[in-house]
């Protein structure tokens, strides 16, 4: 089966571009890249050209996520997957590839309606070292394990991880969380690389996305962006603890 390597990059759609550029910049730590096209700027984590699109629209959401896969070969023999599969999928021109920074690309959506793009071959800037936008001790963690993790909308968890399934991943229920009213609430994890898990269903909320997870590779930087986050006092929703899955430290901020 022809499989999803990572997740490669995402679109978001913006209210303020000004204020994403400071955020992203001055808090993430992510360079921002302005190339004089109208209400876009891109985001840097590593040398690829780009790990973020952010777009101001003024949805305030995400647009699409960008899912790789190894090579040309694997790119036609998913095409042939997902029509086996009866999945529809939009062929893209080679001019919506290159304004995508990759060689080729197609456009679908999952089962829950969240727009997705398969591609190879991202535009990688060696030539172009990172430069955060603002100190950092270390470097964001990318490599194999692509830009992080999300967790996405879902309707349905039977048919959400049948679909991705399709794709290659693999997964399932790994968490069983008591709710007051008496419920629980499942969530859904699903796999294709070295990081512990790419995308995520089953935690709801008003928009297509819940959370991004972007990794450092010191837990120096980690700390220094809570006291960043605290010193800017951006709202946080759960402050810092390690994960069960992973073992991670991590925070959310708002």
């Amino acid at each position: 089966m022809t499989a999803i390597t990572e997740l490669g990059y995402m679109t978001i759609g913006v209210k303020s571009m000004s204020q994403w550029k400071s955020f992203a910049a001055e808090i993430l730590g992510l360079e921002v890249v302005d190339e004089g096209e109208p209400r876009r700027c891109y985001l840097r984590m590593d040398s690829w050209h780009h790990r973020f699109i952010v777009e101001e629209d003024g949805s305030d959401d995400l647009k699409c996520l960008g899912l790789r896969v190894a090579g040309p070969d694997e790119f036609e023999g998913m095409k042939k997957q997902l029509a086996e599969a009866g999945i529809r999928y939009q062929a893209c021109s080679r001019a919506e590839a290159e304004e995508r920074h990759v060689l080729e690309v197609i456009k679908l959506e999952d089962c829950n309606g969240n727009p997705l793009e398969i591609f190879h071959g991202p535009h990688v800037q060696y030539s172009k070292p990172f430069h955060p936008g603002r100190r950092m001790y270390g470097r964001f963690a990318t490599g194999s394990g692509g830009l992080g993790h999300c967790i996405i909308r879902n309707n349905d968890l039977a048919a959400t991880y049948r679909f991705y399934r399709q794709l290659g991943m693999r997964g399932g229920i790994e968490y069983r969380i008591p709710t007051p009213d008496g419920s629980t609430l499942e969530a859904l994890f699903m796999h294709c690389n070295d990081r512990d898990h790419t995308l995520a269903f089953g935690l709801g909320g008003s928009k297509r996305i819940n959370h991004v997870m972007i990794e450092a590779q010191q837990f120096d930087d980690l700390a220094y962006t809570y006291e960043v986050v605290q010193k800017r006092k951006v709202p946080i929703g759960i402050t810092l603890g390690k994960h069960s899955n992973d073992h991670h430290y991590s925070f959310y901020f708002l």
